[in-house]
């Protein structure tokens, strides 16, 4: 193997451009060329690849977001699409490729190696961490931590208030971020997609708390079934029927996306950066590169996107002894 190509797709994260980075010195070191493609899976179909030296990468591991960027791309879903990108591909000699990103990325590499066999390893970039194979995923730590400061700020003004506060973050289907803010906020009460919510419990423990706490974090994930914490808000709200409480909602929205990634996020990036290169180089494919119990592991792309990454029981049962 003498060329490959890295490139960022789906939600951007923080720790990205850590991780584009490590790929591409750690091949420069090995010995080979290695080409940066633009927009993703879109800009390998446009032939939007171009060759990196170790400069490319200078003063990019301290940045949120890409300088890869990043798109979705219809195009790639369909088999002409998918042809264009491995005629591109071959235009550049191009033998090997990392992709980072989340599931919808290693679904794609998946078809794509079934189809041409270029040998491809991922890298795990995504906020939710709900990727199974790794501990952690590239910008979730980062994404904790933008939350947490947020919390803590609306916190502040809901003790100086006596008010409820409902703070949706995101997580379409996981709840990770949730429930590590939940608990890292001092939240008394977590709502994600993994569980259901009781809404009966959650506004009898609400009148209860009135005797003992004049104000209430609760966290929301945006997937959560009962619907968007504003929705939710407003169904506890009518059930608790007190006039004299205040009940308020925050979306913290994308500001969890951006923003310097901690070091955390950047020594996960390098590694997996690192680790995704010299997998290439020594057989691996189709497979990602995670980090599980401080080890560096390979797992197959089928087995990232369909398996359910479980959470922490004692994390859920913290939230609860910790709020009373």
């Amino acid at each position: 193997m003498k060329k490959i190509a890295v490139f960022t797709s789906g939600g951007d994260a923080p720790g990205m451009n850590a991780c584009i980075r490590a790929v591409v010195r750690t091949a420069i070191f090995k010995g080979l060329e290695v080409y940066g493609i633009s927009y993703g899976y879109d800009g390998m179909i446009q032939g939007n690849i171009k060759k990196m030296q170790s400069h490319s990468v200078s003063n990019i591991i301290q940045r949120g977001g890409t300088i890869l960027k990043s798109a979705r791309s219809e195009d790639f879903m369909t088999k002409e699409g998918r042809k264009k990108a491995y005629e591109q591909l071959i235009q550049y000699g191009i033998e090997g490729i990392v992709a980072i990103g989340g599931d919808g990325t290693f679904r794609g590499a998946k078809v794509f190696f079934e189809e041409y066999g270029i040998p491809t390893i991922g890298c795990p970039g995504t906020i939710d961490n709900d990727i199974y194979g790794t501990d952690y995923t590239i910008g979730f730590d980062t994404a904790v931590n933008t939350a947490l400061e947020a919390i803590d700020k609306i916190r502040d003004t809901a003790a100086a208030h006596d008010r409820i506060f409902f703070i949706e973050v995101m997580g379409r289907d996981s709840g990770y971020i949730a429930l590590e803010c939940g608990i890292g906020g001092g939240a008394e009460f977590v709502m994600i997609p993994e569980t259901e919510t009781d809404l009966k419990r959650i506004v009898k423990s609400l009148k209860n708390l009135r005797k003992t706490k004049s104000s209430s974090i609760i966290v929301v994930a945006e997937g959560d079934e009962e619907g968007t914490a504003d929705i939710i808000m407003n169904k506890v709200k009518e059930k608790v029927n007190d006039p004299d409480k205040e009940f308020k909602v925050t979306t913290l929205g994308h500001i969890q996306r951006g923003g310097n990634p901690t070091a955390r996020d950047r020594v996960l990036a390098s590694r997996c950066g690192m680790s995704a290169v010299e997998g290439l180089i020594n057989g691996e494919s189709n497979c990602m590169a995670g980090v599980v119990n401080g080890d560096v592991v390979y797992t197959p792309f089928e087995d990232c996107i369909g398996k359910t990454k479980a959470l922490k029981a004692d994390h859920l049962k913290l939230i609860e002894i910790l709020s009373i």
